[in-house]
C-alpha cells in the first residue's frame, strides 16, 4: 500500500449526503440503483449504486450516506454519475454503504 501526505487526503471531498430517491436502473450491466442525493450548499447529484443484495429503495430513503463529491463525472450507460457512493464490500463481494452513526448537515465535509 502505497503512503499519501495529508496534503493528498484533503483534496479528496468526502461529503456527507442524505439519500431521497433511489430510482430503478435496469439498463445496468449488474443489478444497481440510481441514488438521487442531497449534499446541502453542492445541491443534489446522482449517482448509481450496485447495493441491490443489501437494501430496498424505501429503506434507502432518508439515510446518510458518505460520497465523494470532486471526482469528474462519469458515464454509466446512458446515465451520467455525478459523485462516487463509498461502500466496503461484504464476505460475498457485495457492497454495503458507508454510512454515518447520527445525523450531520448534508455537505458536511469528513475531517
Amino acid at each position: 500500500m502505497e503512503e499519501i501526505s495529508w496534503n493528498d487526503f484533503e483534496k479528496v471531498e468526502l461529503r456527507a449526503g442524505t439519500i431521497v430517491e433511489v430510482l430503478l436502473f435496469p439498463e445496468a450491466r449488474r443489478p444497481a440503483y440510481k441514488l438521487k442525493v442531497d449534499f446541502g450548499e453542492l445541491g443534489i447529484k446522482m449517482s448509481s449504486a450496485q447495493i441491490t443484495k443489501h437494501y430496498t429503495p424505501e429503506e434507502l430513503v432518508g439515510q446518510q450516506i458518505i460520497g465523494v463529491v470532486n471526482f469528474p463525472k462519469k458515464q454509466i450507460g446512458k446515465f451520467m454519475s455525478e459523485f462516487l457512493v463509498t461502500g466496503f464490500a461484504d464476505e460475498n463481494g457485495d457492497i454495503v454503504l458507508t454510512t454515518l452513526n447520527g445525523n450531520v448537515p448534508n455537505g458536511s465535509k469528513m475531517i
